[in-house]
């Protein structure tokens, strides 16, 4: 598949996401569409779903599995263990993930690659890159067992690449609630021009220099031209 048309934190709308994966995704996870690279979409917004959150100063991403369709007749879905497989035994979204899992850690294959969506609000979204799969399990939480997938985010951002970690510190996700101040106080647009086009979460310290994905006072929304043209200056 061509290289995706952005870079891990780059501000797209749905449309864009469709255009560049070649489908409109709903569903959250999504294993190997069409023969292409896997997909998580996420959020963290006040009422998502799930559990999903970023650790390890941006490293590491837990996203919790998804629920079974709900059922006429049957028990809510978010009140029932999270399903594997379904009632005539084939892999759900989750067990075809759990399995990826799986071989990774048994060294039967490499991590599975996966590109990875962040909702921010209503029709916007962040590309958070490429993170590979390396762990899964399942846990309690209120009352049922739900899958948990960690995921590590990718040095190498090309879904080819088998490496999992490098020592080079290149780019880190930056948490939801970051996101969201961020773009709260920059009103959605370019703090250099004021455009809402084309926009970008960007280290105002870069990480290569020290700079942290962790709070808002490192991180600022610049269109692509203000973008290209910091590179990884600090200003």
């Amino acid at each position: 598949m061509p290289a995706l048309p952005y870079k891990p934190g780059d501000v797209i709308r749905h449309a864009a996401i469709t255009l560049a994966e070649g489908a409109s995704y709903q569903a959250g996870m999504n294993f190997r569409p069409g023969g292409r690279t896997s997909i998580f979409l996420m959020s963290r917004r006040p009422g998502a779903p799930y559990d999903d959150r970023v650790e390890k100063d941006g490293r590491v991403l837990i996203y919790e599995g998804h629920n079974a369709k709900r059922l006429h007749g049957e028990p809510s879905p978010e009140t029932i263990d999270q399903p594997a497989s379904t009632p005539k035994g084939t892999p759900t979204q989750n067990g075809r993930f759990l399995n990826a899992a799986r071989l990774f850690k048994a060294r039967k294959a490499p991590a599975e690659p996966i590109h990875v969506y962040e909702k921010i609000r209503d029709g916007m979204w962040v590309y958070n890159g490429v993170c590979r799969l390396v762990d899964a399990w399942q846990e309690q939480s209120a009352g049922r067992k739900v899958y948990k997938y960690r995921l590590l985010l990718a040095d190498d951002q090309s879904p080819e690449a088998t490496a999992v970690e490098h020592d080079v510190e290149n780019t880190r996700m930056i948490p939801s609630l970051v996101k969201q101040e961020v773009w709260k106080r920059d009103k959605g647009r370019c703090r250099q021009c004021g455009s809402n086009k084309n926009l970008h979460f960007d280290h105002i310290i870069p990480w290569s220099r020290g700079g942290s994905s962790l709070t808002a006072d490192n991180i600022q929304l610049l269109c692509a031209k203000h973008n290209l043209a910091k590179h990884d200056r600090i200003e």
